[in-house]
C-alpha cells in the first residue's frame, strides 16, 4: 500500500481506555518463535489482566525466521485495526521484521480506528510509524510473551485502563538502578524513540516522525560499545540529536563488553554525544530488555526531569 497522502496526518481521536472484558488482538509482526505453549502462556497473562485474547489469523505462520510472510503479518495487523470488537493489540515478541511491514499497512484504517499497540524492541518500527502516520500514542512496554512484574503492569494499568497522567520513574523495587544525570534540567516534548538499532535503521526513510523538540528515549541489547557509538553518530549526523529538547537512555543490556579493551563504556559514549547538546539528559532509566521495564506512552507529550529521573505524562493517551 502507498504512503498516506499527508505525512502529518493525525487521528481525530485517541484510543479507547481498556476495560475488563475487552477483546484484544495477539499478533506477531516480527520474528517467529517455536517455543511450546508460548501462545497459551500469553493468553493466560492477558486473561489475568481482565482482557479476552484473540489470536490473529496467521499467528502460527512461519516464513524463514519471520512469523509468516510480510503480507501475512501485515494482514493480521490490518485486520485487528479494522475489527471494531478489538480494543487494543499486543505484539507477542520482537526480534526482526516489523520494518518490512510499514509499506503494507493500511494507514487509513489504522488512523480511523485508534487503539493501543503494545510492545517493544523491534516493535519500535511500528511505534515510530504510528507516531508519524496514525497521530495517536502507543505503548512501548513488554511484549505479550514477556513477564509483567509490578512496575510494568502498574504503568500499563495507569496509562491504558485508568486513563491517568502518571509520573513514571524507576521507583523503589528490587533491581532498580540509580538514575545517572548526564545534564540536569527539565524538558517537555513528544516522547519518541525505542530501540536504538531499529531507530537508526529507519533514518532517511519516510517512517520517522518529526523529532523537533522531542524527548528522545532509547534502549538496546547485546550491542558492542563501538556499535552504540556508530548508531549515535548516525543520529547526530542526520541532525536528529541537535533538534531534541531532552534525552532519556534506559538500559543497554549485555552491551558493556570488555571496557579495558574497548577503552569506553556505554556511559562514556553517551556523555560524548549528549552532554554537548546542552539539553537535559539522564541514563539508567528502567526502559528496555530488563525485568520490570516501564510501560511508556510513545508519541505522547511529556515532561522529563533529568535529576529525579522521571517522565511525566501531560495528558491522557486514552479516552
Amino acid at each position: 500500500m502507498s504512503l498516506p497522502a499527508s505525512a502529518a496526518a493525525a487521528a481525530s481521536s485517541k484510543p479507547p481506555r481498556l476495560q475488563p472484558g475487552d477483546r484484544v488482538g495477539l499478533v506477531r509482526p516480527a520474528s517467529f518463535s517455536d517455543e511450546e505453549n508460548r501462545v497459551e502462556n500469553v493468553e493466560y497473562t492477558i486473561r489475568g489482566m481482565g482482557l479476552v485474547p484473540v489470536r490473529a489469523a496467521n499467528l502460527d505462520a512461519r516464513f524463514g525466521y519471520l512469523a509468516g510472510t510480510d503480507r501475512q503479518r501485515a494482514a493480521d495487523l490490518n485486520a485487528m485495526f479494522a475489527d471494531p470488537e478489538i480494543k487494543a493489540v499486543f505484539a507477542l515478541r520482537g526480534g526482526w521484521g516489523s520494518a518490512r511491514l510499514l509499506s503494507l499497512l493500511d494507514w487509513d484504517v489504522i488512523r480511523s480506528n485508534p487503539k493501543l499497540l503494545i510492545g517493544f524492541s523491534d516493535i519500535t518500527a511500528l511505534h515510530l510509524a504510528f507516531a508519524k502516520h496514525a497521530g495517536y500514542a502507543t505503548i512501548h512496554g513488554p511484549n505479550g510473551a514477556n513477564s509483567w512484574p509490578a512496575p510494568s503492569w502498574d504503568s500499563l494499568w495507569r496509562l491504558a485502563f485508568a486513563g491517568a497522567t502518571p509520573v513514571l520513574g524507576n521507583g523503589d523495587y528490587p533491581g532498580a538502578r540509580n538514575v545517572l544525570t548526564l545534564r540536569s534540567g527539565t524538558a517537555q516534548g513528544r516522547l519518541l524513540g525505542g530501540n536504538l538499532s531499529v531507530l537508526a535503521a529507519l533514518v532517511g526513510t519516510p517512517w520517522l516522525p518529526d523529532f523537533d523538540g522531542a524527548v528522545l528515549f532509547l534502549e538496546d541489547v547485546g550491542e558492542a560499545v563501538y556499535r552504540v557509538d556508530r548508531m549515535l553518530s548516525q543520529l547526530a549526523l542526520s541532525g536528529m540529536l541537535s533538534r531534541l529538547s531532552g534525552v532519556v537512555f534506559g538500559q543497554c543490556t549485555r552491551c558493556s563488553g570488555d571496557e579495558s579493551a574497548s577503552g569506553f563504556s556505554v556511559t562514556d559514549v553517551l556523555r560524548q554525544y549528549l552532554v554537548p547538546l546542552e539539553i537535559p539528559a539522564f541514563t539508567n532509566a528502567n526502559i528496555g530488555h530488563v525485568a520490570g521495564q516501564l510501560s511508556l506512552p510513545s508519541g505522547a507529550t511529556v515532561e522529563m526531569d533529568a535529576v529525579s529521573g522521571t517522565i511525566r505524562l501531560l495528558e491522557p493517551i486514552t479516552t
